[in-house]
């Protein structure tokens, strides 16, 4: 599931684990393309992020968002789709393009322009398939190499922006939740705790959810109603 470009304005400040394409004469002055893919998930009530630990220079052992080159035959949407299956194994996820980082000197190798992308994936859905791969607190980060901080802070600022008007917390919950889980998912997100009370409210006046005829056992309470989000509401 794709999405188009995000149009918002972007920090006016790299890129991959692969080494650089090497520059000819010719090419020297233009620049290389390259995808990052955001990946993030909510496992333990946390947003968390996959970065990838650097093997080579530049930024050698320091860690970063997975990308790669976009190679002469393919889109930059299949770029980040192969990246994405790279490090995870998981297609047919939530999968959208957030913004243009190129600042002529993100890259200390070459001009380098990466378009990036953020994917989202339920916890039980993610695998790391990268060795030097690990999921990180979004919010208590290592350093990171290149413009990573920036493209990262860029992304939390527009998911907590499009939770306000989108349904797009419920790509990383299943087909049916209670609504404690929804609110968790969006505690997660803001990275601050939400009055329960007027959460449900606004849940219920906006009628983005709909009740289902099942229950899930919490603990030892009583069962809890199972949600499911409303088709009719245009996301």
């Amino acid at each position: 599931m794709t999405r188009s470009t995000d149009t918002s304005p972007a920090p006016t400040p790299a890129t991959d684990t692969a080494p650089a394409p090497r520059p000819t004469a010719m090419a020297q002055d233009r620049p290389a393309v390259a995808v990052n893919v955001v990946i993030l998930t909510v496992r333990e009530r946390r947003l968390e992020v996959a970065l990838v630990k650097r093997s080579r220079a530049p930024y050698e052992g320091m860690w970063g968002i997975p990308g790669g080159f976009v190679r002469s035959d393919e889109s930059l949407e299949d770029a980040a789709k192969r990246k994405l299956e790279e490090e995870t194994g998981a297609r047919d996820m939530y999968l959208e393009q957030l913004y243009t980082f190129g600042d002529p000197h993100r890259d200390p190798r070459m001009r380098v322009i990466t378009v990036v992308y953020y994917a989202l994936i339920r916890a039980d859905e993610l695998a790391i398939h990268d060795e030097a791969a690990r999921l990180w607190s979004a919010y208590d980060l290592p350093p990171l190499a290149f413009d990573h901080a920036d493209i990262l802070r860029y992304t939390l600022l527009r998911l907590r922006g499009k939770l306000e008007y989108t349904t797009i917390g419920f790509q990383l919950l299943g087909t049916e939740f209670t609504l404690s889980e929804l609110q968790e998912v969006y505690e997660a997100i803001l990275n601050r705790p939400l009055d329960k009370r007027n959460f449900r409210k606004k849940l219920l006046l906006m009628r983005i959810v709909e009740p289902t005829q099942h229950t899930k056992m919490t603990g030892q309470h009583r069962p809890a109603q199972l949600f499911r989000f409303n088709p009719k509401v245009s996301t």
